[in-house]
């Protein structure tokens, strides 16, 4: 099996400088020598460096498709992908991923760590030769986990359903609406009810996203003005609005009135709980039900991540606002459940 690291930057490729007193990338061309357990895996590997590194908070789209257009050019000669990251945006990452990469066929693992790798109590070295063995395990010739995923700390999540949830513990990530696709103990253990089936068509790689997206979130006196600067800014093409519970927001008349202009106007409004866990069910109740009817549109269950990149990508894919709305309600790569 032949696995390609691909190394953006982050966390995981630091280690301690003596001279200066502080963390500075690796040359992850000597990576043995950094982590010599690597040459006990049963793979061969090779190495691409982003240079310069990526600071995770500096993640966006131009460098989302750079990383799927580093898998197209190298998807004959590899038979998986690890991907290291930093923790803070890999799962908008891990989400973004999960939509270039259209008809994905072989493993896509996103890792990092919490600690630098030079650290004596790191959690890369663990994080990363699971990561790679994930990648190269197979079940009767095909690759067990053929989909953009997550592996940190013990557990393997597909990647458009992840969430950072903390930034201290070594289990920093959780799915909390999907259920995890593998588990590392002593044993691999994979989750084969949960991953994608392979399949046979050629990989699609899109490269464009649409950025212009609003953030609404919503809280107990939230004012008509701020409101209204988010939904009516320039550009703007949709509005995430992060709701209560399972969907649920303000009934007063201004705000009703603030969402019916900006709908009418072709401003999508994809509706996210602040929950992480549950479902976003826009007419249960009567807090939700006049959203549904001016044509805000629900994300289920999706992470805010995915609901995120999702939009960014479904903008760009096409101009017809009736196909937007059909895709954006559609589950395209597992990322929520109908």
């Amino acid at each position: 099996m032949k696995i390609l690291l691909i190394y953006t930057g982050g966390t995981i490729g630091m280690i301690h400088d003596s001279e200066s007193g502080s963390y500075i990338p690796f040359d992850f061309e000597n990576l043995q020598v950094q982590i010599p357990e690597l040459s006990q895996l049963d793979c061969e590997l090779e190495v691409i460096s982003y240079d310069p590194s990526i600071d995770s908070s500096n993640m966006n789209p131009k460098i989302w498709t750079q990383i799927g257009k580093t898998v197209e050019d190298n998807y004959r000669k590899f038979d998986g992908f690890v991907i290291l990251h930093g923790s803070d945006t890999m799962a908008y990452t891990a989400s973004a991923l999960s939509f270039i990469l259209e008809n994905l066929n072989k493993p896509v693992i996103l890792t990092g760590s919490q600690l630098p790798s030079g650290v004596p109590r790191t959690d890369a070295k663990e994080n990363l030769i699971t990561a790679i063995e994930i990648a190269a395990s197979t079940r009767d010739g095909k690759p067990e986990v053929p989909e953009v995923a997550v592996y940190f700390e013990y557990q393997l999540y597909r990647g458009n359903r992840t969430h950072k949830v903390n930034a201290e513990h070594f289990e920093a990530f959780e799915s909390v609406n999907y259920p995890a696709l593998a588990e590392a103990g002593v044993h691999l253990k994979f989750n084969r009810r949960y991953t994608q089936n392979t399949n046979d068509e050629k990989l699609i790689v899109h490269k464009k996203f649409n950025p212009n997206i609003g953030v609404l979130k919503l809280y107990p006196g939230i004012t008509e003005s701020t409101v209204n600067s988010i939904l009516s800014a320039p550009k703007t093409a949709a509005v995430i609005l992060e709701t209560f519970g399972s969907g649920n927001a303000p009934t007063y008349t201004w705000f009703l009135a603030a969402i019916k202009k900006a709908t009418a106007k072709g401003i999508l409004i994809l509706n996210v709980s602040q929950c992480q866990g549950g479902s976003v069910e826009l007419g249960r109740y009567q807090t939700s039900k006049a959203l549904k009817d001016m044509g805000v549109l629900s994300a289920y269950d999706m992470t805010f991540e995915a609901a995120l990149t999702k939009l960014m990508f479904v903008l760009e894919y096409t101009k017809d606002i009736e196909k937007r709305i059909e895709l954006i309600s559609t589950n395209l790569q597992g990322e929520l459940t109908l």
